[in-house]
């Protein structure tokens, strides 16, 4: 039997992946099995078993990919520029969450809409999954570092407020995303250009 390709294994974990995503995004990551997953990948149900040890990594995959959309931007963010405003680190994501796809790394088409309702219930693993919640704190304190650098470069080039303690005011931004995260997938709130603009006038200053 000739042996797979690189190239064809990453695109058959990218399809395995795709399929337990629609399934969670559907019914959850606990009314899902790994069958549910080879069947909506349209592959036997053993498949998963060769690019996956388990169903939790899926998870922490899928997770890892959700946060990664939220959180890459304003990290790039803070990473390029000496003058960012709080309202400016909030908008570099909310604009990402504007899109209704994005790439993954098989090229395919990702409904943001999927991802963000698997990032929703990421949270609740945390509170129950060893692996999950240590993937996400080391996660979280990376960007969350990152954010704290922005706002004290912020301060010194006059863009943020002096008053602002960053530690906690990196905490400030993330918290901004998550809530919008949770009122996008709970609540319908798609209106990303109303939301960056209000959220530049009552930060007007910070």
């Amino acid at each position: 039997m000739p042996r797979i390709t690189p190239e064809r294994r990453e695109a058959k974990r990218a399809e395995i992946v795709g399929a337990a995503r629609r399934c969670f995004s559907r019914d959850g990551f606990h009314q899902t099995s790994m069958p549910d997953i080879a069947t909506e990948a349209g592959v036997s149900a053993g498949a998963p078993y060769r690019y996956f040890a388990s169903k939790e990594e899926i998870i922490l995959a899928i997770a890892a990919d959700a946060f990664r959309l939220v959180f890459e931007p304003v990290g790039r963010l803070a990473a390029v520029t000496d003058a960012a405003s709080v309202a400016d680190l909030v908008a570099a994501s909310l604009e990402a969450l504007s899109i209704e796809t994005v790439v993954d790394a098989a090229g395919r088409a990702v409904p943001v809409d999927e991802l963000l309702r698997c990032a929703v219930q990421a949270w609740s693993e945390l509170l129950r999954n060893h692996a999950v919640r240590a993937r996400a704190v080391e996660g979280f304190e990376s960007v969350r570092g990152s954010i704290a650098d922005a706002l004290r470069r912020g301060q010194a080039a006059g863009a943020v407020p002096l008053e602002v303690e960053p530690e906690r005011g990196a905490r400030v931004v993330m918290g901004l995303l998550h809530g919008f995260m949770l009122q996008r997938v709970a609540f319908d709130l798609t209106d990303t250009a109303g939301f960056n603009e209000d959220i530049r006038i009552l930060l007007s200053g910070c």
